[in-house]
């Protein structure tokens, strides 16, 4: 390979970018590929370049769903023509791969990336330090859960902190909560149907889920700021009153990359000393422990050996390794993952969640087309909770977006 040059347009930046460019440093020196990183992803800039063909060898997509759709226009590269099924098999849970798979031109189902890093959303914070000193246990089901919150409120304080207000994109953090309890109260099949616009919103076992979301969130003893604070709190704040002392609140559903608020929050503070977390508890047992979550993957638009070469090191464990003993912010979702290299006591145990998943699936509002994942249904989710719309009125909201999106 010496002397080739491959090119990466990923969307990182500042911090993140560093800890990227250390995952090449080794694998530069020893097959002689340089590795061009070239910033900058995003939809618009991937759908120029591409339509110009000046794309770059190697994509990074935030999402499951635009790598989908060039899957199907047949400019992605499949991955299983040279990667081992096998190997894949070994590596990385299945839902991982599941997830990369899409069809391409000819109806023909291809593996159109693979994950590298990913984070963890099926999470539970909670202020360590005084959750311990109230005698509190870790719950491990829902009614578990439920009990705590009551026992929260009979101590005199409040269980959640939730905001759900982020600008344009209003309403994303009401949507996880949705998709972490489907995967508790039904099958992935139906999972799978729902993100693929097959089951539709206003269907009972949708419903179902979102009622479930909103006997939390709809009791104002269970809420600081109670109902009516949720949609106008933002969800980078959301978590502040969490770690004052003493707790305002003690329980926060957020994805991992919440930690760095939760920082600016309150500097100083320390993970598994003053805030820790907890997996998410399962509803129904018959679904096992799911895992949600989110991730960048890596597609491959031009077919080079040196090419295969960076996207075959990107599926091992090793890539991502130095990023994580740098720590911060990336979780490997490769089932080879050497815990002791988290040098961040938060990323290792959504590590060890990830490892122990009875299965895994991506961010369903992220899966779905941006007509319904990053418009209808945020817009419903934020509706509903504010109280403009009862839940069939959100419900119907939600599903007419799958009428906007271009067939």
């Amino acid at each position: 390979y010496k002397g080739t040059t491959v090119s990466v347009l990923h969307g990182l930046s500042g911090d993140e970018e560093n800890k990227f460019k250390a995952q090449w440093k080794d694998f530069q020196e020893k097959t002689g590929i340089t590795v061009n990183l070239v910033p900058g992803s995003t939809t618009e800039s991937i759908a120029v370049k591409a339509q110009s063909g000046t794309i770059e060898d190697i994509v990074n997509f935030p999402q499951p769903g635009v790598m989908a759709s060039y899957a199907k226009q047949g400019k992605l590269i499949d991955l299983n023509s040279f990667i081992k099924a096998d190997w894949l098999k070994k590596n990385y849970n299945q839902g991982f791969i599941d997830t990369n798979t899409a069809a391409d031109a000819g109806g023909k189902m291809i593996l159109g990336g693979i994950f590298n890093r990913i984070n963890v959303k099926s999470i539970v914070f909670y202020p360590k330090k005084a959750f311990d000193e109230a005698g509190y246990t870790i719950p491990e089901t829902w009614d578990d859960m439920t009990k705590l919150m009551d026992q929260i409120v009979a101590d005199g304080d409040t269980p959640w902190c939730i905001g759900i207000e982020s600008g344009g994109a209003t309403g994303w953090p009401a949507t996880d909560w949705v998709e972490d309890i489907m995967l508790r109260t039904t099958s992935l099949e139906n999972y799978d149907k729902w993100t693929k616009g097959e089951l539709p919103f206003t269907d009972p076992i949708v419903k179902n889920a979102v009622q479930k979301m909103s006997d939390i969130w709809f009791n104002d003893k269970y809420v600081y700021g109670g109902r009516a604070a949720i949609a106008t709190t933002n969800f980078g704040n959301a978590p502040a009153p969490m770690v004052q002392d003493p707790p305002k609140c003690w329980l926060h559903r957020q994805g991992t990359f919440i930690t760095t608020f939760m920082e600016q929050a309150k500097p100083g503070i320390k993970a598994g000393v003053d805030y820790d977390f907890f997996y998410l508890p399962p509803i129904d047992q018959q679904y096992g422990k799911p895992v949600l979550f989110a991730g960048d993957l890596f597609s491959m638009f031009n077919d080079r050996p040196e090419v295969r070469a960076v996207i075959s090191y990107l599926t091992t464990y090793e890539s991502v390794a130095p990023w994580i003993k740098i720590g911060g912010g990336a979780i490997s979702p490769h089932k080879n993952a050497v815990l002791a290299d988290y040098v961040n006591p938060v990323d290792k145990k959504a590590a060890e969640i990830i490892a122990s998943a009875s299965s895994a699936r991506f961010d369903g509002s992220d899966l779905m087309p941006a007509e319904v994942g990053a418009g209808s249904f945020w817009k419903g989710m934020t509706d509903y909770v504010s109280g403009s719309a009862d839940l069939d009125a959100a419900l119907k909201t939600m599903q007419d977006g799958w009428a906007n999106v271009k067939k």
